[in-house]
């Protein structure tokens, strides 16, 4: 039995992970049908809202429900009425006597089928970014460029409203995509976005402080770093998603040669899946393969400068070939 020695005084504070009263899970699920700028339904199926139909073949359909439209395939048409007011994850037949299944889209499905003006990051890298850049909720967040807002998504939903998403796009068109796609998947604009048409290298040190984290998804992430090193909160962090060797190499050697940062960490994923049946258990033919590599670096305290590197590089690493930056340190090959 507790003692009466580990019950708070009056006024104060339960101790962190307690609460004074319990927690009613159930009101907490229903409170709110649609969880508030979570992207999220609930409930009967709405039109208005986006279905993903699924033939036997497993070939989908993305479907934005309309009362009285109809749903057109060459295994015959669907009326949206027939899927309007019924539960999520039931199943249609078309008029040609093919079974359906339909669900509501998860954010993994709304990436893949968005409109597109720049090339999207897809969910496995989107999932890496959102745990090894360490996106909290409440946290104040840059990312540039904005593309087609396919992680804006993942951002808004991992700071949630008390957090901030400042996105940066240089190209306006790009901007236009992205504040449809990204409106429309939470149902109207987020209040916890903010889209501004510039340049991060010039209007980040001027716009941005105590930044906790910055996303880097643009051609050239190092022309950021002196931003980036003046934006961000000692401690803060930076992730950069570049597409090849040559922007990886420069992008990591120009945050290493500044000495504002920890060592970069850099790395890719390969996500393969798995056909399992009966006794057939055996890698997929098909696998997402190489989509990007992802950057990640602490920023040092003021006036702080990164510990010297006790380990020399390989040989030939900063030859008579090399021509980019090179890091302070053991004396390199020449």
């Amino acid at each position: 039995m507790p003692s009466p020695l580990d019950e708070p005084a009056p006024g104060e504070p339960a101790p962190l992970g307690e609460s004074s009263q319990p927690l009613d899970i159930s009101a907490c699920h229903t409170a709110s049908i649609d969880p508030p700028w979570s992207g999220v339904r609930r409930g009967a199926l709405r039109a208005g809202e986006r279905v993903r139909l699924t033939d036997p073949k497993n070939h989908r359909h993305s479907v934005l429900l309309e009362a009285g439209k109809t749903f057109f395939t060459h295994k015959g048409s669907i009326d949206h009425d027939a899927m309007i007011g019924q539960p999520d994850g039931q199943v249609v037949t078309s008029t040609g006597g093919v079974d359906y299944l339909v669900l509501r889209p998860l954010l993994a499905d709304h990436v893949v089928s968005m409109p597109r003006g720049a090339a999207v990051v897809y969910p496995k890298d989107a999932a890496q970014i959102l745990v090894m850049a360490d996106i909290f909720p409440g946290a104040h967040v840059v990312e540039a460029g904005v593309g087609s807002g396919a992680l804006t998504c993942s951002l808004l939903r991992a700071v949630g409203t008390g957090g901030v998403v400042s996105s940066y796009e240089r190209r306006e068109d790009f901007a236009a995509i992205a504040r449809d796609n990204v409106d429309g998947f939470f149902g109207g604009s987020h209040p916890a976005w903010r889209l501004t048409l510039g340049d991060l290298a010039v209007d980040l040190a001027e716009r941005e402080r105590d930044v906790d984290r910055v996303i880097l998804d643009m051609l050239a992430p190092w022309d950021c770093v002196d931003g980036v090193a003046t934006a961000l909160a000692p401690g803060g962090l930076v992730c950069a998603y570049v597409a090849t060797t040559t922007q990886l190499s420069r992008f990591v050697e120009t945050v290493r040669a500044h000495g504002g940062f920890t060592e970069p960490e850099s790395w890719e994923s390969l996500v393969r899946g798995w056909h399992v049946e009966g006794l057939a258990v055996r890698p997929s033919h098909r696998m997402n393969g190489h989509t990007g590599f992802l950057v990640t670096a602490r920023r040092l305290a003021p006036g702080t400068s990164a510990p010297r590197r006790s380990r020399r590089p390989a040989p030939g690493a900063y030859g008579h070939d090399y021509t980019g930056p090179r890091p302070a340190g053991p004396a390199v090959n020449e």
